[in-house]
């Protein structure tokens, strides 16, 4: 039996890689996206979530999936992106401070959510 590995797939080219030769070397390979924010909630448009958490960006991980026969998930971790990751920084900057999301992001929502 093959051992089995999630792979987190932002839509990028390093990741879909990744996946890619995972599955050539005979690992399972399990994909999933992470879906951490809705445009929609702040009056953005729904076909056009900028740059990550895209529609583009999940229909390219899905299309990439189907390519190497792997499943698929998305992950809707907005919520937690939300409470963590907003929270902090609209606090730290009315505060007058210049907050840095990606540091809490990484830790507590791609390692710690996600995994």
């Amino acid at each position: 039996m093959a051992k089995k590995v999630l792979v987190a797939l932002s839509g990028g080219v390093d990741s879909s890689v990744a996946a890619l030769l995972l599955k050539e070397q005979g690992y399972d390979v399990v994909c999933a996206h992470m879906k951490l924010w809705d445009y929609i909630e702040v009056g953005g448009d729904s076909h056009r979530d900028g740059r990550c958490c895209s529609l583009d960006s999940i229909n390219d991980c899905r299309m990439v999936c189907d390519k190497i026969d792997a499943p698929f998930y998305v992950l809707n971790l907005s919520k937690e992106f939300k409470e963590t990751v907003i929270a902090n920084f609209v606090s730290e900057y009315r505060s007058g401070r210049t907050p840095n999301p990606c540091v809490l992001c990484n830790t507590d929502i791609k390692w710690a959510a996600f995994l």
